[in-house]
C-alpha cells in the first residue's frame, strides 16, 4: 500500500510531527504511526481530516492504493466467477449422469433426489447468469478474456454483442433437443 509513505511524505513536507499531525486529526501518535507503516488504514473521516491539514487531495493521498485495490478486486471477481462455474459445471454432470442409477435404484425417492439435485443445479445457473450479467459477459469469447483478465477492445466488444441474440436461440433451440434426448432416454428405461 502506498498511502502510509503518502501520508509520511506530505507531514515531512509539511514540517508535521506525527504529534502535531495526530493533534490536528484527533487521533494519538500510535495512529498516525499505524498508519504510515500500513498497519491500519485512516476511516474516511480520517482522510478527509488528512487531506484538508496535509493540503492535498484525498486522490492524491490514496491513488496507488486505489490501483491496487482495483487489482484486488478484479482477482476477486475472477475468482467468484470461475467457482461458480465450476460449482455450475460439477452440478450439471452429477445432475445428467444421476438421473437414471438414482431412479431406477430409489423409485420415487431417487426422483425426488434428482429433482433436488436439478434445482441446485438450476440455482448455481442462476448464480452464473447474474455474474456474467453483472460483469458484462455473455459469449464464449468475452467470458475466456474475462479469465484472463483482459478485457476486448471496443471492435471486438461490438462484434460479440452482435452474436448475443444468435447465441441465444441457438443456446434455446440446443436445450430444447437435450430436453426431447433425456425424455426419449427415460422413455427407453421405463
Amino acid at each position: 500500500m502506498e498511502l502510509g509513505s503518502q501520508i509520511k511524505k506530505y507531514r515531512t513536507d509539511r514540517a508535521l510531527s506525527q504529534e502535531a499531525l495526530a493533534e490536528k486529526l484527533y487521533v494519538s501518535r500510535q495512529t498516525i504511526s499505524n498508519w504510515e507503516n500500513d498497519k491500519s488504514y485512516p476511516d474516511a473521516k480520517s482522510l478527509l481530516l488528512l487531506s484538508d491539514v496535509l493540503q492535498t487531495s484525498i486522490d492524491h493521498l490514496i491513488k496507488g492504493d486505489v490501483e491496487i485495490m482495483k487489482e484486488r478486486v478484479a482477482a476477486e471477481d475472477k475468482r467468484d466467477f470461475e467457482r461458480a462455474g465450476k460449482i455450475y459445471g460439477a452440478l450439471l454432470l452429477i445432475t445428467v449422469l444421476s438421473m437414471i442409477p438414482l431412479i431406477r435404484l430409489l423409485g420415487g425417492l431417487g426422483e425426488a433426489v434428482w429433482l433436488l439435485l436439478m434445482a441446485a443445479t438450476l440455482g448455481a445457473a442462476f448464480l452464473v447468469e447474474k455474474k456474467k450479467k453483472q460483469y458484462d459477459i455473455q459469449t464464449y469469447k468475452e467470458v475466456i478474456a474475462f479469465s484472463e483478465g483482459t478485457k476486448l477492445d471496443d471492435l471486438e466488444k461490438m462484434k460479440e454483442e452482435a452474436k448475443r441474440p444468435y447465441q441465444k436461440v441457438l443456446f434455446a433451440v440446443l436445450s430444447g433437443l437435450l430436453i426431447f434426448l433425456v425424455l426419449r432416454v427415460v422413455d427407453l428405461f421405463f
